[in-house]
């Protein structure tokens, strides 16, 4: 039996994947260039370029994704020449299929490709998930919005939210859409917590999950609107989280302003996984 295009292809790149000394895995993208019919450099480049830009703007070290290095060729005449070259991670193949040329067949199926495999990494992650305790919830969604926080804040940044102070006015209203025109203080002060304690640190994982969604959306709606001002990111980030509570509303869901505030914060459970992990 035939293998379709897209098993074809995942055995075509896997194919081509490399181990570095660390056993990190790694693609040549002068590898990859013939597997996404692009036959010569010169066209291959802007795409590679295209997919750091991409890269950047998502928040993420170029470095840790596109290593540019440089490797040896032998010529007919028995000399050398060096050519440029890139280690790409996985992220960075994905990038560089997203911003190649669709037309192409063989980039149609690299994009339908990587999009089953996410999918199927969402449903096992998905399953992985329900399976942890509500502090293990609570400590990997803690994790993930501290991460999508800094994606936010460079798309902020692009807005035109540039100083701390912004920023601090930025996300209040963000808070203000999700908690019914509650700014940080009053979650803060709600909350009961002290001034050096943080509120995202004393939230449930159902709260944590509102404030998850709010910020990656927020990130979203800030790029794709182009928004340029402080002015309009602020009033972006508060409808975004009037979104939210809305869809929250209209789920029958409690407000996460009701929601209660767990006993242990997050650096109380990471202390005690800390110690257990010393004990084993």
């Amino acid at each position: 039996m035939t293998n379709s295009p897209i098993e074809q292809h995942h055995a075509t790149f896997e194919g081509i994947k490399q181990l570095d000394a660390d056993g990190n895995e790694f693609w040549s993208a002068r590898d990859l260039a013939p597997l996404l019919d692009y036959q010569q450099w010169r066209n291959f480049k802007p795409v590679i370029d295209k997919a750091i830009q991409a890269c950047e703007q998502s928040g993420q070290s170029v470095a840790d994704h596109f290593a540019d290095v440089r490797k040896m060729v032998d010529l007919g005449s028995g000399a050398q020449r060096e050519i440029e070259d890139f280690h790409l991670s996985r992220y960075a193949c994905y990038l560089v299929v997203q911003n190649g040329d669709s037309s192409k067949p063989v980039i149609a199926n690299g994009q339908t490709y990587f999009a089953t495999q996410t999918r199927r990494q969402e449903i096992e992650d998905q399953a992985k998930f329900a399976k942890l305790s509500e502090d293990e919830k609570r400590l990997a969604i803690r994790n993930e919005l501290a991460a999508h926080n800094k994606f936010l804040a460079a798309a902020a940044k692009q807005a035109g939210v540039e100083t701390s102070l912004d920023y601090a006015i930025f996300q209040d209203h963000g808070y203000s859409g999700l908690y019914g025109g509650l700014g940080a203080k009053e979650i803060h002060a709600r909350k009961g917590l002290k001034k050096s304690q943080k509120i995202l640190d004393h939230m449930g994982s159902t709260e944590l999950a509102a404030n998850l969604f709010r910020a990656t959306q927020a990130e979203e709606k800030l790029k794709r609107d182009n928004v340029s001002t402080k002015r309009q990111a602020n009033q972006t980030h508060l409808e975004v989280g009037k979104k939210v509570r809305d869809t929250i509303k209209e789920l029958g869901g409690t407000m996460p302003e009701a929601l209660p505030t767990p006993e242990q914060s997050i650096k109380q459970i990471e202390s005690a996984k800390l110690k257990l992990e010393k004990k084993k």
